[in-house]
């Protein structure tokens, strides 16, 4: 949950690679990711050299429709030390005097996260007329959440030109993102540092940009467009301009870390090394790609909490229908996308035919879907839990009697 983070008796990547020597500076500050305690346990450095002067989403638009769909526009021009540019100017910083080596660099951005909004020369790079239909409604049961924020929001309303405008504005803050990482690969270049860097940009998660009549993301949203996000990996000696189209899950990046970090792992974790790919291995990684998300709902107690501003339809909407919150597991093989929902009905669709995963031909499938329905259980029976490896002693020595 929002409110429930990495615990210090847990692993982490930063921790395992901090506790075998390396420097592992954390450019900027995020409160959304370690408990108390944890992002001092795990780096060298974290913060800001220059902090922010600006914040993101400060230049807002009169609410109407488009404000309640996170949409703002081109900001003012001037020169925005918001947390991006501050956590850029950090890590640019920390390379210019660069730490011991063998040394970690974390940037974690904000943009292209709503609301949507940025200033020119990017605002104004991308022409809307370019931008991409979204795609519809679809066919066949779809999860309520779908249509009650839709109706909330208001969004039937909007217009394709409407859209295009929020799309170029997402799209301008996407090369925002591009020109800051270009300033870092150069400070790395500066540095000479690069014969010796890996490199590794991802996302967290997409984004629906209009597709379904939505903005943002849901919690038990799986659709493919929240789910398919880009990953580029460079290493030392490592292939140039290939590409791998097949299925990679985001925490298979803490085990190619540590592989190319040369660091073991001290839990039982699921994920895989990326390097066999790297090395041309295109066929054995994985076979299928699982996600989940969603609340229990008997946990309204838990769920996203923000009573006013851009963010309280969301969360009302919530409290309001829990069963449209609940939890939902998907799974992704070569033909077919399962999804298997708490409180709804399944959802099937044809990679090949459907790649929108539009159509739900769950109800004309039934052999497919009990196949991948047998496929989750055996995922979750696998995966369920785990054994620490920290051992506690049997039969401690106590103080007997009454306390």
């Amino acid at each position: 949950t929002l409110t429930n983070l990495i615990k210090p008796y847990e692993p982490n990547m930063l921790r395992y690679l901090k506790d075998d020597g390396y420097t592992v500076v954390w450019a900027g500050l995020r409160g959304d990711t370690f408990a108390p305690g944890v992002t001092e346990a795990s780096t060298s450095f974290a913060g800001f050299v220059e902090p922010p002067t600006s914040q993101i989403g400060q230049f807002t638009r009169e609410r109407d429709v488009l404000w309640n769909l996170y949409y703002d526009g081109r900001r003012p021009d001037d020169v925005h030390l918001d947390f991006d540019e501050a956590t850029i100017r950090t890590a640019i910083s920390v390379l210019d005097d660069p730490p011991p080596e063998p040394w970690c660099l974390f940037v974690p951005l904000f943009f292209p996260h709503p609301p949507f909004q940025v200033e020119d020369p990017w605002y104004s790079q991308h022409d809307p007329a370019n931008m991409p239909t979204p795609t519809g409604l679809g066919s066949g049961p779809k999860p309520a959440f779908q249509a009650i924020l839709r109706d909330r929001y208001g969004s039937d309303a909007v217009t394709p030109e409407q859209w295009a405008e929020i799309s170029r504005t997402y799209y301008g803050m996407v090369s925002r993102v591009d020109h800051q990482l270009g300033r870092l690969r150069d400070a790395v270049d500066a540095a000479g540092k690069t014969p010796n860097t890996a490199w590794m940009f991802f996302t967290d998660h997409g984004e629906y940009l209009g597709d379904r009549g939505l903005t943002e993301k849901w919690p038990s949203g799986l659709d493919n467009c929240l789910l398919h996000n880009p990953l580029i990996v460079s290493t030392p000696g490592g292939p140039t301009n290939a590409s791998f189209d097949g299925f990679v899950e985001l925490m298979d990046l803490m085990p190619t870390v540590l592989d190319l970090a040369g660091v073991s792992p001290k839990h039982t974790h699921y994920a895989r090394s990326l390097l066999p790919v790297l090395a041309g291995d295109t066929k054995s990684h994985r076979e299928a790609a699982f996600s989940e998300g969603g609340f229990n709902p008997a946990d309204a107690d838990q769920f996203e909490t923000v009573l006013k501003g851009r963010y309280a339809i969301k969360t009302a909407t919530q409290q309001d229908h829990p069963e449209a919150v609940a939890k939902a597991i998907s799974v992704r093989t070569s033909d077919w996308t399962y999804i298997y929902r708490q409180t709804e009905q399944d959802e099937l669709y044809s990679r090949t035919n459907d790649p929108h995963e539009l159509h739900n031909v769950a109800g004309e499938q039934p052999a497919v879907v009990a196949e991948h329905r047998d496929q989750l259980l055996d995922w979750l029976v696998e995966t369920g839990d785990v054994i620490r490896w920290e051992k506690d002693a049997r039969f401690p020595k106590i103080e007997p009697g009454w306390r």
